[in-house]
């Protein structure tokens, strides 16, 4: 499902292109969300199927990216992925990759040279992959000209300074070394906690639950609206039940409650939700629809 072409969007002021590493079905849908239940799945299965879920085998259908914003004159990339080459024991999907993601980087007009910020929404192994690469058997920062923008509460709990423990996997550990690590050792990494201005269109805002230090980053530009929520959802089916954490969730009630406040701001101001891991169209609106949420239009992308 990957799309080959240069996808962008404008909103007021800042340009935004997508650029994904992969996309395809990927682990049972009732695995992913797995408080959903089988019937949202069926009986969604109209548009549900085949850009975000594939039914004759029933797996959620996801797509890796990253999405890069031009914004107040630097350019800003919105997650990582998973980046080649890793030790992911725990994660066949992550495992030894290998992929052309800088290639699609370039056809997207962006050299590593040319990142001004690394937006990191938590430290989950398919959002900061890419910002290191192997050079000559050292990780180092692929953007060396960037600032890394890392949530601190993220940091601590997936760094030693919690000696990679509270029930860590040891792919949480190798990914913080290869992936966080050499960050710190550059002098790039800057920790955030609460809120942080990037720029005049863009502010990071916490948002835990899936991790401690998940956060969302927030556009706001003329009269244009937008939200990068990160893995605050995994598919379309969470914007029906926002009571419905995916599986990798680590604290569920603050999963839920950031994202019900998340959607709740995003139909009031019509912002267009971003998250990390939709296929099809990658974003879209939300819409209030009683006491919760019903999908509004896809993201309308020009392509090159």
């Amino acid at each position: 499902m990957i799309n080959e072409g240069v996808q962008s969007i404008v909103l007021g002021d800042v340009e935004i292109t997508r650029v994904v590493e992969w996309g395809g079905p990927f682990v049972p849908a009732l695995d992913i969300v797995p408080e959903a239940g089988a019937e949202v799945w069926r009986d969604n299965r109209d548009w549900l199927a085949p850009e975000h879920w594939d039914p004759d085998s029933d797996a959620a259908v996801v797509a890796l990216q990253t999405w890069v914003l031009r914004s107040g004159g630097r350019t800003v990339l919105v997650d990582t992925g998973v980046g080649n080459g890793r030790e992911r024991p725990g994660s066949p999907h992550f495992h030894h990759r290998r992929d052309d993601f800088l290639g699609r980087l370039a056809r997207a007009g962006v050299r590593p040279e040319d990142v001004d910020v690394v937006v990191n929404t938590h430290l989950h192994g398919d959002h900061v992959g890419w910002n290191t690469v192997d050079a000559e058997g050292e990780w180092v920062p692929t953007f060396p000209n960037a600032q890394y923008l890392i949530p601190a509460a993220d940091d601590f709990h997936f760094g030693p300074d919690n000696a990679y423990g509270d029930g860590l996997r040891e792919d949480d550990r190798l990914i913080y070394e290869d992936s966080v690590a050499p960050v710190h050792r550059s002098g790039q990494a800057v920790l955030w906690d609460g809120a942080h201005r990037v720029d005049e269109n863009l502010v990071l805002e916490s948002a835990p639950g899936h991790t401690p230090g998940s956060g969302v980053l927030r556009l706001e530009s003329g009269a244009d609206r937008a939200v990068f929520v990160g893995d605050l959802l995994h598919s379309p089916v969470q914007i029906l039940r926002p009571s419905c954490n995916s599986c990798f969730c680590l604290d569920a009630r603050q999963a839920v409650a950031s994202r019900r406040r998340i959607l709740e701001r995003a139909a009031v101001e019509r912002e267009l939700v971003v998250p990390a891991h939709f296929g099809g169209a990658g974003a879209l609106e939300v819409r209030k629809d009683g006491d919760g949420f019903a999908l509004g239009p896809w993201a309308a992308y020009t392509t090159r």
